[in-house]
């Protein structure tokens, strides 16, 4: 990345509480503001604005589900004069409102969301081969179909994928809208050897402009990298991605668990309905 972008990231993060501007920001990099605007979208994908209000939403996901402090005060604590716009935008960007996020971590029940794929146009599917870097382990890996850059609310299509370490792992993403999107992956990866499952690592994975036709498989192969600090934050509500103890193999490919990202509170409520239907089995 061009290294005048990396530093008005940097000043992002470090300032993202004051009210910046498009010249403060231009500033940092030490660049003309129409130039910087221009590198800083082909660089990123985003605006300068767009990348800074990712940032404040970031923030306070953090300070909503750490602190106490009030919804008015994190508001104003990540560069928001006015608390109406600041909950529409977190709830725009987020898929629930701030104060249901608070008690949504409290009492531990973020689901995965339900993709939003909207009405009026054909459907496709994305497939390909989702790899980690080498170093870690099994990783648990949020897969979706997005409008922007930036894994936010909401996604079009989305799947789970539980991928083996040191292997490549095969996804399919079925009811993707036709028309082009930004395929992008969040993951947990375990670490290897004796303490694996206590150095975990943050991947990311993209692969921008995807296109889709109704009825057609677009193939898309993804590969996982550690995060940057210069990478979007994530800002759709999502649950812990622990990564499993082990993969399974799956008949389809090898090693490979897929599951469509269907909310958690209707997931816990279909395992309770199947182990009433389902006969009790004994066990040696």
């Amino acid at each position: 990345m061009d290294k005048a972008v990396e530093r008005a990231i940097q000043c992002i993060w470090e300032r993202y509480s004051e009210p910046l501007t498009l010249t403060d920001i231009a500033e940092s990099a030490l660049l003309s503001r129409f130039y910087f605007a221009r590198l800083f979208k082909e660089e990123t994908g985003l605006t300068p604005g767009r990348f800074l209000a990712a940032v404040r939403i970031h923030e306070a996901k953090r300070l909503i589900a750490r602190t106490s402090m009030s919804i008015t005060e994190i508001s104003g604590a990540v560069g928001y004069n006015s608390l109406g716009s600041f909950t529409n935008y977190f709830t725009a960007s987020v898929g629930v409102s701030p104060g249901r996020f608070r008690r949504l971590v409290r009492a531990g029940e973020i689901g995965f969301p339900s993709p939003q794929p909207g009405t009026g146009s054909g459907l496709g599917s994305v497939a390909g081969t989702i790899s980690l870097p080498e170093g870690h382990g099994n990783a648990r890996v949020y897969l979706g179909a997005f409008r922007t850059p930036i894994v936010q609310h909401p996604c079009v299509a989305s799947v789970v994928v539980d991928v083996p370490g040191g292997r490549p792992c095969c996804y399919s993403l079925p009811g993707v809208p036709e028309g082009s999107w930004h395929l992008l992956a969040v993951a947990v990866a375990d670490g290897v050897g004796p303490d694996a499952r206590s150095r975990r690592t943050p991947l990311v994975g993209s692969h921008l402009s995807v296109t889709v036709v109704a009825d057609g498989v677009t193939s898309a192969a993804m590969r996982l990298r550690p995060r940057r600090p210069t990478d979007p934050p994530v800002l759709l509500a999502l649950p812990e991605l622990e990564p499993p103890a082990a993969v399974a193999p799956d008949p389809g490919c090898a090693a490979a668990t897929l599951r469509p990202a269907v909310d958690g509170r209707r997931r816990t409520a279909d395992r309770r309905r199947a182990a009433v239907a389902a006969p009790a089995r004994s066990h040696p």
